[in-house]
Parts: C-alpha cells; structure tokens; sequence
C-alpha cells in the first residue's frame, strides 16, 4: 500500500482540473453523486459537504435541506461560488476554502456530513473522518461515495499498477474499505450502518456511519 497523497499534490491536481471538471468527471461520478445525496436527502437538515468541488452537487439537493460546502482547492470553490450566484440554489448556505483536517465549525453542527470521492485523497483519512464525527449531531449520519480497492483479483492488480501514475492526476485507486472499518472500531463514536455497491455496474461503494449518542451517566 502506498502512502496517503500529500496536501500540495492533491491542491496542485484540482487546481489543474477545475477548468474541465464538470464535463469530463460530472458523467462519470453521476450515480455515486446522486445515491451519497439521495441518502443524506433522507436525513435531511444541515448538511456538510466536504471536497464539495465546483458545486456539482447542489443539482441532487432542494429546499428541504441546508447545504454547506467546503473544499481545499480554491480554484473549485470559485466555481462553486458562480454556480451558487446563479440563484438556483437558495438552499446553499455557505461555501469556504477549508481544510477538511481542521474543519472551522463546533461540535454537533450538522445533522449529516457527505462526503463525495474525496475521503480516499486526502493526507489523513482518520482524522477528517475523526472531525466529520465531531461536527455531526449525535445520531447523524456521515455518509461517503467511493472508488474503494477491489483488495483481490485482477481489478486489485490493475489498481496497483495505476496507483502511482493515478496519483499526480489527482486520483488514489487504492484505499481499502477495511480502513473505514478500522477507524469506526478505534473511534468509538461511530457505527457503520451500511455498505452497498451503487447500481448500476458496483463501480462505487456508499458507505454510512451513525454518530453515537453521547451515554448517559451512571445512576
């Protein structure tokens, strides 16, 4: 397994994609896109985007939900903030450069946290993962879409020959499920409530957690 993609890797790789973003990525992460925004739709709320990108997204969401954005690149979030100008989207409610490791809100601030094919790229998956949960309500839900490693078999294979080419475009076809798993374990403050292929061809995995309620005391 290679090591976690460095920040100025992944900043200098949307940089260069922010241009064609939406037409060369919009078809290809549609499904993934619309089955992380149907689920979070159902929790409904305040909803956190992290890696929001250009704002693709803001189409598989209505007026029954508060939408946030972040992303690391500001490149994209300028194209978000255009979209958003459009006034087609009253329900986007805020839009900043941020650094999903240090996410600028308090605890318990939203009732779910989506993130879409950005949790494989990041430096530290278990530490955004870590304040995804800290800013998720108790009993809200973070919810993720992604490529995820095939971990056996030819798919495996291919997967670890691409790696490092993948990388300098921004991509990370490598990152196990198992280590989704394994942060939910050691975290303890979130549980795994699903994991499903997404129609139609299983290309991408929608995984969700569920935000533990806190305990309470000991009579």
């Amino acid at each position: 397994m290679q090591r976690d993609p460095a920040k100025e890797v992944m900043e200098k790789a949307y940089a260069r994609w922010a241009p064609v973003y939406d037409v060369l990525c919009g078809p290809v992460f549609l499904n993934g896109r619309r089955a992380a925004a149907k689920a979070a739709h159902e929790v409904g709320g305040r909803i956190l985007e992290i890696g929001v990108g250009t704002g693709l997204s803001f189409d598989d969401y209505d007026a029954s939900t508060e939408i946030t954005g972040i992303d690391i690149s500001e490149p994209m979030i300028a194209r978000a903030r255009l979209r958003a100008a459009s006034g087609r989207y009253p329900f986007v409610k805020g839009l900043a450069v941020m650094d999903a490791h240090q996410l600028r809100y308090d605890d318990a601030s939203f009732d779910c946290v989506v993130g879409q094919f950005v949790i494989t790229l990041v430096e530290d998956p278990e530490r955004v993962l870590s304040e995804c949960a800290r800013v998720a309500k108790p009993g809200g839900q973070i919810i993720l879409v992604n490529h995820l490693y095939s971990e056996r078999g030819l798919a495996a294979a291919i997967e670890r020959l691409l790696a490092q080419k993948a990388r300098a475009l921004g991509l990370r076809p490598e990152f196990p499920f198992a280590r989704l798993a394994a942060w939910a374990q050691n975290h303890g403050g979130a549980e795994l409530i699903e994991r499903r292929k997404v129609k139609p061809f299983g290309v991408y995995t929608l995984v969700r957690f569920r935000r533990s309620e806190p305990q309470s005391a000991a009579a």
